[in-house]
């Protein structure tokens, strides 16, 4: 995969023309093996000039004014903001309301969810699995941006593993019915004691109630096109790409 072109996705949702935002594939980058193409995370396994060299590269692709500040994901609901100096940054979601300081999140089949004011002032980004659903990390980030005065969000789901491909237990069945039975929507049986989970369908669900009507992308399976995403449901170890926003300098 080594070699292979670079090939970014850009979110086609109509968001201000001050704003910008991308969505990565494991296409290009210097990272070899399990992790070929384009990695961008350091905890996986990969060689770390690898993945340096790998997020420079798309720092200078995107025309990034500085880096990301990566996070430390661990699927929970915490936000910090990027253009903060506090340096635990421990979370799963980042916002920004100052441009230049992009907002960026990883993943290898949870869904990454873009969201920007609708006046192109605030911006932010969420890793929502399936705990960080259950548990409102989406409306800690929306929360976070409407405290930063935010008013009308728009919102772009990125590359994630789709229903047919993601079996689930009771376990998470009980999770997010426990929270809210009207999620049992988002499930389709397909054997005793086990469910098809749709994480687009229960994002959508949750912003809707958030008031976020304008909701876009979505549809890409990260679990079913090896050559663009990489998958750890279908590969167990591999990269994570990234789905970034940012308001321009």
């Amino acid at each position: 995969m080594a070699g292979v072109g670079l090939k970014l996705l850009r979110p086609d949702w109509p968001v201000p023309a001050g704003i910008g935002a991308a969505a990565t594939t494991r296409c290009g980058g210097a990272s070899a093996g399990p992790w070929a193409g384009l990695n961008l995370a350091t905890h996986v396994g990969d060689e770390l000039s690898a993945v340096l060299a790998n997020r420079s590269r798309i720092t200078r692709a995107l025309g990034l004014p500085r880096a990301p500040r990566w996070l430390d994901q661990v699927h929970g609901t915490r936000v910090v903001v990027a253009e903060s100096a506090q340096p635990d940054l421990r979370a799963d979601a980042v916002v920004s309301s100052t441009p230049g300081h992009p907002c960026a999140v990883l993943t290898a089949d949870c869904l990454p969810v873009l969201f920007a004011a609708a006046d192109g002032r605030h911006v932010g980004a969420a890793h929502a699995g399936w705990r960080g659903l259950v548990g409102g990390v989406l409306e800690a980030t929306a929360g976070a941006l409407r405290a930063a005065g935010a008013g009308e969000l728009i919102a772009w789901l990125g590359p994630a593993i789709s229903a047919g491909a993601y079996e689930v237990d009771a376990r998470v069945r009980d999770a997010f019915l426990d929270r809210d039975p009207a999620a049992e929507a988002a499930f389709l049986p397909v054997r005793p004691g086990h469910w098809q989970l749709d994480l687009e369908a229960a994002a959508r669900q949750r912003l809707d109630r958030l008031g976020v009507r304008r909701v876009h992308g979505g549809g890409l399976c990260t679990f079913g096109l090896p050559k663009q995403f990489y998958s750890f449901r279908r590969d167990g170890r591999c990269g994570r790409q990234a789905t970034l926003v940012w308001i321009k300098p």
